[in-house]
């Protein structure tokens, strides 16, 4: 299980951020370099059926070593980082047995405090990989990278744990909200599978956020502004205007559990012009829809306000909510439930406050609840995973693989 802090460590170091703005697919050549190599050590650990397609996709198996029909599972984390933060040059530091002090990362400034992040005391007396303050780490999610390899290896070099077919797999382009985009169900083979891809040990998640994403153009009219007088349309203040008619407490640093927000991702812009990116999600889904709607209400006053077509809102759907899709197969959840106590993990079952691969995989017919990775405050300097935490997630793995030969 060693291995698998190896393994992480080596992994983020490699630059593997998508890009939003990219026309591409995969968005970024980076993810396709570090895909190559994991090609590599899934050939040198001896998996079967390795594969890396023109999209960015690696899909390996891991053979059946029994004679019980079974169903086929697999387990699925994405090589992608967040363009929400820096990802180059990702410096990784392990802290050996944390005593609950503020950790200082270095140069950097960066502190992480418990009196900010207190979940970091259920870790006292733990190994913690953190950053250096300058990159994310990238946990998210190349520690269920790490924990999905290392639990292949593991098996592999233990026959006498008895399997059926699994197959795996390491898509591009999460972050970006396109990691599902190419990824074929049918080829794929699995009859229902795992992402690695959540927070804290015993996370399991079966619920996820409904989620849009919207754009809104503005064209205002540029005047000297010495005779701007009913001439000038000031496209930033129009913005300004838009952006304070949306529920101030209907934002994410306001929000928990299963209250939606609007997320304001950029806003840029001149009198001339302006534009703003912003997040609609909910888990409710008459809730969404009511959001959405709210959104382009806003859109229609600003417009009438000023007599004319001034904003143009673009908001198309992202995903949705897996909940509607795992219910019928409620046995996998039992499943992990059950993987996890016998690693002797407290299962937390609880709703992701964001979106996986899963959730969309699951309306495309491959049921996808989440798990645990084991990392927290993803997308920025602060991220830390604990070790003991990763080394959890590949046992979960492992007893998940063998308890499926129960299920024949």
């Amino acid at each position: 299980m060693d291995k698998v802090v190896e393994r992480f460590l080596g992994y983020v170091k490699q630059h593997t951020t998508s890009d939003p703005d990219s026309e591409s697919f995969p968005s970024t050549e980076r993810q396709i370099v570090f895909a190559e190599k994991l090609v590599e050590e899934l050939k040198e650990i001896g998996l079967d059926e390795i594969m890396l397609d023109g999209n960015g996709y690696v899909t390996a198996t891991i053979p059946s070593n029994t004679k019980k029909e079974c169903p086929v599972v697999g387990f699925i984390a994405h090589v992608d980082t967040s363009p929400d933060f820096n990802g180059e040059n990702a410096n990784p530091q392990i802290v050996k047995k944390y005593t609950g002090n503020v950790l200082d990362l270095g140069e950097s400034g960066v502190k992480i405090d418990s009196k900010e992040f207190p979940e970091i005391l259920n870790y006292i007396g733990e190994d913690i990989i953190t950053t250096d303050g300058t990159s994310l780490l990238g946990a998210d999610d190349k520690a269920g990278v790490a924990e999905i390899i290392t639990a292949a290896e593991y098996l592999i070099k233990h026959p006498e744990i008895p399997h059926g077919k699994i197959r795996i797999c390491f898509t591009p382009d999460e972050e970006i909200g396109k990691g599902a985009d190419k990824f074929d169900v049918k080829k794929f083979g699995a009859d229902f599978a795992y992402t690695l891809d959540g927070g804290e040990i015993g996370e399991l998640e079966y619920e996820n956020f409904n989620a849009a994403f919207a754009k809104i153009n503005i064209q205002g009219r540029s005047v000297h502004p010495g005779a701007a007088k009913n001439k000038m349309v000031n496209a930033t203040w129009v913005g300004h205007k838009l952006i304070a008619m949306l529920p101030p407490s209907q934002r994410p640093e306001h929000t928990e559990k299963y209250e939606g927000f609007y997320h304001l991702l950029s806003f840029n812009g001149t009198v001339e012009n302006a534009t703003i990116k912003c997040l609609v999600r909910d888990h409710d889904a008459k809730k969404f829809k009511a959001k959405k709607e709210l959104l382009r209400e806003i859109v229609q006053m600003v417009n009438l306000e000023y007599g004319k077509e001034l904003v143009k809102l673009e908001m198309n759907d992202q995903y949705y909510n897996m909940r509607e899709k795992i219910e019928p197969v409620k046995h996998i959840i039992e499943l992990a439930k059950n993987a996890m106590l016998i690693a002797g993990v407290e299962p937390k079952v609880r709703a992701i406050r964001g979106g996986t691969d899963g959730a969309r995989l699951s309306y495309m017919g491959l049921p996808c609840p989440n798990i645990f990775a084991g990392g927290h405050n993803f997308h920025g300097p602060y991220e830390f995973v604990p070790v003991n935490s990763m080394k959890k997630a590949v046992e979960v793995i492992v007893n998940i693989s063998k308890l499926v030969t129960e299920m024949g």
